[in-house]
């Protein structure tokens, strides 16, 4: 239940963030174009909380369905409008000005993910150095002369420091179905370089499963001793009085090899008291542990005690930049992920993609709150995905969102007159329709990824 709450806590949190930086973004712009804003709503539905705020009294609310917002602005089409304010009201803005605050929104998006990759490049963000454990006989990795111990260096020139560096570089080439060249580390014949063929795997494969596994390779496993990293101030492990740099050699007589024996062990015994042997500099001590208890997603009821291990060195690389190298690196990423995304949309409306890869609001809380139980950068990294995301899909040209508004503007633009009432009602119809056959679908695949 515990485990629960914290990803619904994470997925408001996450979409509370992301719709207010959307929604300023159209509230800042109108703004600085002298329209009235009359509300400022986070979520729809029932207002859970209200208050004023400006000389104009605008209100800003927290509504009950936390899966969108608005911006309510002074227009002559949602109701009357004093002679004297007319001169603020939307509709009667210029059309750059109206297109202007309307684009404003998915920008907003981009813009977020940008301060977000930003903050990760700066701060550094740490992963699995790419060394190659095993390769799967006649595999697509076999095929390209990979082999255990090789270490991928590059992937299209661009270089690898961890497993998530390589995996990114080469989701692009999957949806091309491109091959890519990857430039390999060998501790006995140096440095070469191979092509990877990823033709070879489908977009609804990348979907089911790592591509890792789907090229034939499992990246090299370390044996972690049982040595603690990081304890968490309040945890079961603080309470016994374990400290950083504290070996685990026994619990309850059973001897404890690794980091994996000593969770496990932890994971088996919720609110159960264990003995205790390790080693702190250089003696053997004796504590009495109770592990904490939570209930996991599955249903199922686990020990934690709130402690991290202790990894050794050479096994992470972190990857990090100075702020400009950083900033350009961030806005690089926001573009590759933009487009991504949108090939992504493409081949699935064409056909070549399964729409089984879209996800819905269950699957993005799952994510949400795993992201956040990796820390801050995890959670970064998430929201900035998922900020890409919203940018892209508000551009498309459908009636309801941004996309359709500015499509209508693009052809006022062309005519030289606005679009009819009565075909932006039936735009109005048509895009209502496909958000929520499109809201079904998403729901639809989340259900079937519960059940498995």
């Amino acid at each position: 239940m515990m485990d629960f709450l914290q990803h619904l806590l994470a997925f408001i949190f996450a979409l509370g963030v992301l719709i207010t930086f959307h929604e300023f973004g159209h509230y800042w712009v109108a703004r600085r174009c002298g329209v009235k804003i009359l509300r400022f709503s986070i979520g729809f539905g029932r207002p859970l909380w209200k208050r004023t705020f400006s000389s104009d009294k605008t209100e800003l609310v927290i509504a009950a369905l936390p899966l969108g917002g608005y911006v309510k602005m002074l227009d002559e089409r949602e109701g009357s409008v004093p002679p004297e304010e007319l001169y603020r009201a939307f509709n009667r803005k210029p059309l750059k000005q109206r297109f202007a605050i309307v684009l404003a929104g998915p920008l907003f998006n981009f813009l977020f993910a940008i301060l977000a990759y930003w903050v990760m490049y700066m701060v550094g963000i740490t992963g699995m150095r790419p060394i190659v454990g095993t390769v799967e006989p006649g595999s697509i990795a076999s095929d390209a002369g990979i082999r255990p111990g090789n270490e991928i260096i590059a992937v299209s020139g661009d270089a690898t420091a961890t497993w998530t560096m390589v995996v990114d570089k080469m989701v692009d080439n999957v949806v091309d179905g491109s091959s890519v060249k990857l430039q390999l580390k060998s501790p006995d014949t140096g440095q070469l370089e191979t092509w990877l063929d990823l033709s070879r795997v489908s977009i609804d494969d990348l979907a089911e499963s790592g591509l890792l596994e789907k090229i034939g390779i499992t990246p090299r496993h370390f044996v972690l001793p049982a040595i603690i990293g990081e304890v968490q101030t309040g945890h079961a492990a603080d309470r016994a009085g374990l400290r950083t740099g504290d070996e685990i050699l026994e619990v309850n007589g059973v001897r404890m090899d690794d980091w994996v024996e000593w969770v496990k062990f932890i994971r088996a015994h919720p609110e159960q008291p264990l003995t205790v042997t390790l080693k702190r500099n250089n003696q053997q001590l004796v504590m009495q542990l109770k592990p904490d208890s939570k209930v996991t997603d599955s249903g199922e009821t686990i020990g934690f005690i709130g402690a991290a291990n202790l990894p050794p060195e050479g096994l992470f690389a972190t990857e990090s930049y100075s702020p400009f190298p950083a900033f350009y690196k961030s806005v690089q990423r926001t573009w590759d992920m933009s487009w991504l995304t949108l090939k992504m949309l493409g081949k699935m409306i064409t056909g070549q993609a399964s729409y089984k890869n879209l996800s819905g609001p269950i699957s993005i809380a799952q994510y949400a709150g795993d992201s956040a139980e990796s820390g801050v950068a995890a959670f970064l990294w998430f929201l900035a995905i998922v900020s890409i995301s919203l940018g892209v899909l508000n551009l498309l040209p459908v009636p309801l969102l941004d996309g359709g508004h500015l499509l209508y503007y693009l052809i006022e633009f062309a005519k030289g007159k606005p679009v009819s009432d009565a075909t932006q009602l039936v735009g109005q119809q048509i895009g209502l329709f496909l958000l929520l056959s499109l809201m079904v679908l998403v729901f639809y695949n989340d259900i079937m990824r519960l059940l498995g």
